[in-house]
């Protein structure tokens, strides 16, 4: 007699949240106040950086991570902009390099000294100048050195070449309306976005054309976001009609339907989706709320299932997320997520209660490391596919050569057990 499974089973099902304690938050931070749908905060292995209150320009704070408590005033930011910074973000293969759109319509990267700032920062290594409206996404190509997305309010979405200052690529006829958010896919060769006109698009950037469009994603006329997951499948937050948060995963090769989609609550807060490709696991964190949430995304329907919710007293003004480079494996650690609050930051640690104190090889898979695939000319140059076919051949020689031994190992243990 077969018995149908009530519970589902997973590894991340008893995933708990933690603040930690007083003495390791960062405090008296006075965190923007700009209307903005941005996280505010960029995390990584070596710094904590935040955009913050300034007089006369746009500012944000970078932090050694082992700065913690109280940060006194007159502690040196990254000051060059003229108008309020908007968004930042790490450069994925050098710690030390940041870089940040503001409301003055210019991108600029940084080089952060490696013990951090002793005064305040205001030479860029670049200034990259191409847009007519303030800058309000910045987002690093994960595989190539020194390419650069910068989306504006001029509707507009350049790629550059950070090491030549160039613009790589003008995608400015795509998008009729703001643009909310860009990610890119795993390997870097398409980038996804979702726009004020409620359509999540999806651009091959080398080419200037659009692969896949689903009009109205979420009804709704509040902000949405879309990230890509690492198969491909490309996850959106948003707004029904009646103004309810939702969730949705679509298939790229049919956007017709979405695969699965789940309404949340009836908040009014723009909810913010940040994603781990190893666990598969997706936390959603409202702007305003004092919760996250998170999901585990499978391959079986119904797809989104999720997990649990960490909730706080304070509501989050932003949020950041540090990679799986900068997290302790030996406390099984799969996310850490420092939270915003209106003077202070408070980083989150999510962990998978385990007995044993080896390394739990299962919750940590091969991850993206510091060094970039290829260098923004051979991306540029369509290197990309190449690297990718060699991948596919590889893979394909490793399982054959697998399947052989295999049979192999078999036919040893037929001729030992003497039946050949």
């Amino acid at each position: 007699m077969s018995f149908r499974k009530v519970v589902r089973q997973s590894k991340f099902r008893h995933v708990f949240g933690q603040p930690v304690k007083n003495d390791q938050c960062y405090e008296d931070i006075r965190v923007s106040r700009v209307t903005w749908d941005s996280t505010f905060c960029a995390v990584n292995p070596k710094f904590l950086a935040v955009i913050v209150e300034a007089s006369g320009g746009g500012a944000f704070l970078v932090l050694p991570l082992s700065k913690t408590g109280r940060i006194d005033k007159a502690y040196p930011t990254v000051c060059g902009h003229t108008g309020p910074v908007l968004d930042i973000d790490w450069c994925p293969h050098n710690d030390e390099v940041i870089a940040s759109g503001s409301e003055d319509c210019t991108v600029m990267v940084w080089q952060i000294p490696e013990n951090g700032l002793t005064s305040p920062l205001t030479e860029p290594v670049v200034v990259l100048e191409g847009h007519t409206k303030r800058v309000g996404i910045i987002a690093w190509h994960p595989t190539a050195r020194n390419v650069l997305l910068s989306a504006g309010c001029d509707n507009v979405v350049l790629i550059w070449n950070v090491g030549t200052a160039e613009e790589l690529y003008r995608l400015d006829s795509l998008h009729p309306d703001l643009i909310y958010n860009v990610s890119w896919n795993h390997n870097g060769s398409l980038f996804c976005s979702a726009c004020k006109d409620k359509s999540v698009r999806i651009i091959d950037p080398r080419r200037g054309t659009l692969v896949a469009e689903r009009e109205k994603a979420h009804e709704g006329a509040r902000p949405m976001r879309a990230i890509f997951l690492a198969d491909g499948k490309v996850f959106t937050t948003g707004f029904s009609r009646m103004s309810e948060r939702q969730l949705a995963l679509w298939d790229p090769e049919n956007l017709e339907e979405p695969m699965a989609l789940q309404e949340l609550d009836s908040s009014n807060g723009a909810l913010l989706p940040f994603y781990d490709p190893d666990t598969s696991v997706v936390y959603v964190c409202g702007k305003g709320d004092s919760s996250i949430r998170y999901f585990e995304i499978t391959e079986e329907p119904p797809y989104i299932h999720f997990l649990n919710t960490f909730t706080s007293k304070e509501p989050q003004r932003g949020m950041g997320s540090m990679p799986k480079r900068g997290l302790e494996v030996s406390k099984c650690e799969i996310a850490r997520f420092y939270k915003l609050h209106e003077r202070k930051c408070e980083p989150i640690v999510m962990t998978v209660p385990r007995k044993s104190d080896l390394f739990q090889d299962d919750l940590y898979p091969d991850t993206a490391g510091p060094e970039a695939a290829l260098e923004a000319e051979e991306w540029e140059a369509g290197k990309l596919e190449e690297v990718m076919q060699e991948l596919r051949a590889l893979r394909a020689l490793v399982k054959e050569q697998g399947d052989r031994i295999c049979r192999l190992e078999e036919q040893l243990g037929r001729m030992e057990n003497g039946d050949a």
